[in-house]
């Protein structure tokens, strides 16, 4: 038997896997345990640290419920999702609206609600706001019936989900008209604090970083034939737009609110115009290419 060396582990381990038969399980594996290895003989790691990381590793999952996908966020804040986001943009047939995080709060069960209506059960004075747009092809052709999910934080800077896993608030469901119309009031999205009170808030304050999100709006748009669009938009004036803590803003995503709009469907209050192009689907699309997850179908899914 020979002695396994720092030097020759890795070559053992991947040895040992190469029955593997899912072949792209094994080429995932095979490259995750040589960039693994590696990482730890570049840095030295020691087994004080190497414990300290499997006891983070271990507060992140016991923190995930529901509710709250402290993994996702972890991803988010390493700049792994937009890394992997930015890999299946790539792979699209054509190029429509830029995308961003789904982030770790969407929720599947948002209410179908008809066009017009306010998404926000409690409206603060001067914060109500129109937000309406146009879904089209790359070409500029209205896609009618495409459903646009939309879901925002409150006045509290929070998430429904984050108060109460049985809330649904500043979240809907709305269908584009003949003309590729959407339209709904909402409030003013403002800027946030990621949830900063667990494993992932600690090692965001450990390397001095804000924790902050600049205020924006999330979109999830689909429609039959055309490839499932995940985006945001961002208000240009955050302060916060040049360093998002989860590297999901973009300068082309960024709006500015009109307080006197001629061309608002809903008259007589400030609005947000965010029209948004999909790309045609591919046989690839089908396959789903979203990057994130309802809390609760994560827990779902089997092992």
């Amino acid at each position: 038997m020979h002695e396994l060396t720092p030097e020759t582990i890795t070559d053992a381990v991947l040895d040992q896997m190469a029955t593997t038969s899912d072949p792209r399980l094994k080429e995932i594996m095979a490259c995750a345990v040589k960039h693994l290895h590696e990482f730890a003989r570049e840095v030295k790691l020691t087994p004080a640290e190497w414990i300290k990381g499997i006891a983070f590793m271990t507060a992140v999952g016991k923190i995930c419920t529901p509710a709250r996908q402290e993994f996702i966020l972890l991803s988010d804040t390493l700049g792994l999702s937009a890394l992997v986001n930015g890999l299946h943009d790539s792979t699209a047939m054509e190029e429509g609206t830029h995308t961003s995080l789904l982030g770790p709060f969407y929720r599947e069960a948002s209410p179908n609600l008809a066009a017009g209506s306010q998404i926000a059960k409690t409206v603060k004075p001067g914060t109500e706001l129109v937000l309406y747009g146009r879904v089209t092809d790359v070409n500029g052709k209205p896609i009618s019936n495409a459903t646009v999910s939309i879901w925002q934080t409150g006045a509290s800077g929070l998430y429904d989900i984050q108060e109460s896993a049985a809330s649904i608030d500043y979240r809907g469901v709305f269908t584009t008209d003949a003309n590729g119309l959407y339209q709904l009031r909402s409030v003013r999205p403002i800027g946030y604090s990621i949830p900063m009170d667990g494993p992932v808030g600690e090692m965001v304050r450990a390397q001095k970083r804000h924790g902050m999100r600049p205020a924006h709006i999330h979109f999830l748009v689909g429609a039959p034939g055309y490839r499932e669009l995940v985006t945001a938009l961002y208000l240009r004036d955050d302060p916060h737009l040049q360093d998002d803590v989860v590297f999901g803003s973009s300068g082309d995503l960024a709006v500015d609110i009109n307080p006197r709009d001629a061309e608002s469907p809903i008259p007589n209050l400030p609005t947000i115009r965010f029209d948004m192009r999909l790309s045609r689907e591919t046989a690839a699309d089908k396959a789903g290419g979203r990057v994130g997850a309802d809390p609760s179908a994560i827990l779902k899914q089997p092992a």
